[in-house]
């Protein structure tokens, strides 16, 4: 039976566990629950703190799980990114006072606070750059106010935050994190099943069914607009000079394929949402 760390809260946990459903295995009815034994895909599901995924996984007590980029690498275990996920994306960013720092070697022999010590301090390790790392749990952009940090390393969203504490972001990017599938040292092959449905839950989300009637004379320009994944997939009607298309397009260009379509001449065009998919 193949086990599954899941978290049990966050950021990442509603839309763990609703992709878990859409690719068709059952989950947990009560948020109090911590596993959830799902018999009939032979998949065993932890319910555990996003922080802790990667050392269960990584020490082969669980086969897989689901967690962020950042706490796999700030956690310094074993396991093995699989697969991105396509949510939770973040940017780490180092932050402090406004003209403070404008590069990274700036801040050496300061204090840095963050939530994420491991991948900091890795960080800071390959620029060469000696630092006094501050672990906090949370609302870091405070630890300069306070006096206990020089310097804080945290997820930088749109910024607004850190320009209300009087704070401004300065040297590269640390790194950009999103939700992944880990796998343990020793990964079952049980888990290239569980990897697929997931992967059919991304291509469900981002892409369509677009299906279309053109003229057989226009087809090589239509097919310009819809390549498709492989190969869109072409039928005659009964009228011969008219072709009717069907191909998979990226969801968020729907509209844009649908007006150039009709520019190029086809008609009847029609989109369908994917439900599920394998590629």
């Amino acid at each position: 039976m193949l086990r599954v760390a899941v978290p049990n809260k966050g950021s990442l946990s509603d839309t763990a566990a609703q992709m878990l459903a859409e690719a068709g295995y059952t989950g947990r009815r009560d948020p109090k629950e911590l596993r959830i034994v799902d018999a009939r895909n032979d998949v065993e599901f932890f319910y555990l703190r996003p922080r802790d995924i990667a050392t269960y996984v990584g020490s082969g007590a669980l086969d897989v799980g689901i967690t962020g980029r950042d706490l796999l690498l700030d956690s310094e275990s074993p396991a093995s990114e699989t697969a991105t996920l396509g949510f939770a994306e973040s940017t780490f960013r180092f932050a402090g006072p406004t003209g403070a720092f404008t590069e990274v070697a700036d801040i050496a022999g300061h204090r840095v606070a963050t939530s994420y010590p491991g991948l900091v301090g890795a960080f800071l390790e390959r620029a060469g750059v000696n630092v006094t790392l501050v672990r906090l749990d949370g609302a870091v952009e405070s630890a300069i106010q306070l006096g206990v940090a020089d310097v804080i390393a945290d997820v930088v969203e749109t910024g607004t935050t850190l320009r209300k504490a009087g704070l401004e972001v300065f040297g590269p990017v640390i790194l950009e994190s999103e939700a992944v599938l880990i796998s343990s040292p020793t990964e079952p092959t049980a888990a290239s099943v569980l990897l697929r449905r997931l992967q059919g839950v991304l291509v469900a989300r981002q892409f369509v069914l677009v299906d279309y009637d053109v003229p057989a004379k226009l087809l090589d320009a239509a097919l310009e607009i819809t390549p498709g994944i492989e190969s869109p997939t072409i039928s005659p009607l009964r009228d011969p000079e008219w072709m009717a298309v069907r191909a998979m397009v990226p969801r968020g260009d729907t509209n844009h394929i649908m007006d150039s379509l009709y520019e190029a001449g086809a008609r009847a065009i029609l989109v369908s949402a994917i439900h599920a998919a394998r590629i």
